[in-house]
């Protein structure tokens, strides 16, 4: 990229303040190493956007630069591997001079092809320089089985030396692949161990030797290159597809997390979810859902039908936020109302959000994705509510169901309505002060809190809630819960009268 303020030839650049920075001996690493150090010494935000890994992988991180280290990040998906690599571009400078017109944006002072060191000797100072940003020199690649010696480093090209009268064997006849394309930048190599054994060999050999051999000839190609990969650890063992060697040469190996806390998770979430929207419709969160959605999240990743191997994506409550909000947005919308805040019921409405981020294990496939996104919302209900409500006397609540009480809610119900029913409840909504709502708040906001209250005993069995989305006293709730489990033991041939797996029984002798 060219810049009007920035110099056109070599003689210009070497009477300039850009020399300092070009210096033969500032390599790549070197001046990642120097923006950072220059970083830190402003103690500046290194790492933009990225939150719960400042005492654990950033530190790694800086240490491997400061190291000049290659470095692997190993994380389940979901973990901000990529957005970190992205975030390297910080620490390079704002723009880079090199020969134009060259394919692997050699260095004015110490050029690596051929034909820039021609260049250079025939041109001397008057050898026209360009300029490129930060951001352009930043190569990413999925790596994927299909990729080849000659997508990543090069292959000859027969025209190119039929045209130029070159033996094939000249470096001048070799069409350059991704990494030499990406020669005094970050390149960075999504999914590792999806490389086949034979470009992992090539790769090794540019890292160690800087030399490759393309079609059995030996091509010199001292690359000044940032090497970052990223991969799942299951994949990155001996019994994965990585080769040893390789791995040898990777200085630093980086482990990502997910979110440690509920708190983390939730300033994730609040960051990356599309909640500031244009809309007629004004909304806001309930501080309780966003814990709620988080713990979905947190329990999925502990649930054993829930596969450890795969991992539960950050991605999920950020997109269930966003349907969550959209779920109360189309209800205020139809409802005519000018204020929309997420409910309980909102948060059932937007399972396709979890089902479709959830690997199954067998038992999880045979339960199925739908009941287990339930029992998720159900038990993250209970988790936040208690943390509310633990030691709060409730007693007269749930006798009033005993007694015979029955409200129906339901998530496209208007708020008028909602509080309707919602009042019949003695006494509900004092206890919504415990959310932090107060009886001046707004109507959809004392809606969404009593609701929860309601839900929060559901899900802790102390009363039901039926089909009909009517909550009513809990004896029913055991009664129906032992049908679906027998209906749910039958289905999978296990018989619990007769005692065994299957119709001949002979297993275990009974269910308690």
């Amino acid at each position: 990229m060219h810049h009007p303020d920035l110099l056109g030839t070599l003689g210009a650049l070497r009477s300039s303040r850009f020399l300092d920075q070009l210096q033969p001996e500032r390599t790549l690493k070197e001046e990642l190493r120097s923006n950072l150090i220059c970083k830190l010494n402003r103690t500046e935000t290194l790492f933009p956007g990225v939150m719960g890994f400042e005492d654990t992988v950033l530190p790694q991180i800086v240490n491997a630069i400061l190291s000049r280290h290659n470095f692997i990040l190993l994380g389940l998906r979901g973990q901000a591997k990529t957005r970190l690599a992205r975030l390297l571009t910080n620490f390079l400078d704002p723009q880079m001079a090199y020969i134009a017109g060259c394919e692997i944006r050699d260095h004015p002072l110490r050029p690596i092809c051929k034909q820039c060191r021609e260049k250079l000797a025939t041109l001397g100072d008057d050898t026209p320089i360009a300029w490129i940003s930060a951001q352009e020199r930043y190569i990413e690649k999925l790596a994927t089985p299909d990729v080849t010696i000659a997508d990543m480093i090069g292959d000859i090209d027969p025209i190119k030396a039929a045209r130029s009268g070159q033996d094939i064997s000249s470096e001048l006849t070799i069409h350059y692949g991704l990494l030499p394309r990406a020669n005094r930048s970050l390149f960075v190599i999504n999914e590792l161990p999806d490389l086949a054994g034979k470009v992992q060999v090539g790769l090794f050999n540019i890292m160690q030797e800087g030399d490759v051999q393309i079609k059995g000839y030996p091509v010199r190609l001292p690359l000044d290159v940032l090497l970052v990969f990223t991969a799942n650890p299951e994949d990155y063992t001996a019994r994965g597809k990585i080769i040893t060697p390789l791995k040898d040469r990777i200085g630093s190996e980086i482990r990502t997390h997910y979110p440690l806390t509920i708190a983390h998770g939730i300033a994730i979430t609040k960051q990356e979810a599309w909640t500031r929207r244009r809309s007629p419709v004004q909304m806001e969160v309930p501080p309780y859902l966003h814990e709620v959605i988080e713990q979905v999240a947190f329990l999925a990743r502990e649930d054993k039908r829930v596969d450890k191997r795969s991992g539960v994506s950050q991605r999920l409550p950020i997109s269930v936020l966003e349907n969550v909000i959209s779920n109360a947005e189309r209800r205020a919308l139809k409802t005519k109302e000018t204020e929309a805040v997420p409910r309980i019921l909102d948060l059932y409405a937007a399972l396709p959000s979890i089902t479709g981020k959830l690997e199954l294990e067998y038992e999880g496939e045979l339960k199925g994705g739908d009941a287990i996104g339930r029992d998720l919302i159900r038990n993250a209900v209970a988790k936040v509510y208690t943390s509310y409500f633990d030691g709060v006397n409730l007693r007269h609540l749930i006798q009033w169901f005993e007694l015979g009480g029955s409200i129906r809610v339901d998530e496209t119900m208007p708020v008028t309505q909602m509080l309707e029913q919602l009042d019949r409840v003695p006494d509900l909504f004092s206890f919504t002060r415990k959310l932090g709502v107060d009886t001046d708040e707004s109507d959809a906001m004392r809606a969404s809190a009593a609701e929860f209250i309601l839900e929060g005993l559901y899900a802790h069995k102390r009363i039901s809630r039926n089909e009909e989305l009517e909550f009513v006293a809990g004896e029913r709730l055991v009664r129906e819960e032992r049908v679906h489990e027998r209906e749910d033991t039958q289905r999978r041939g296990f018989d619990p009268r007769r005692g065994g797996n299957g119709p001949g029984g002979g297993g275990r002798r009974n269910l308690n």
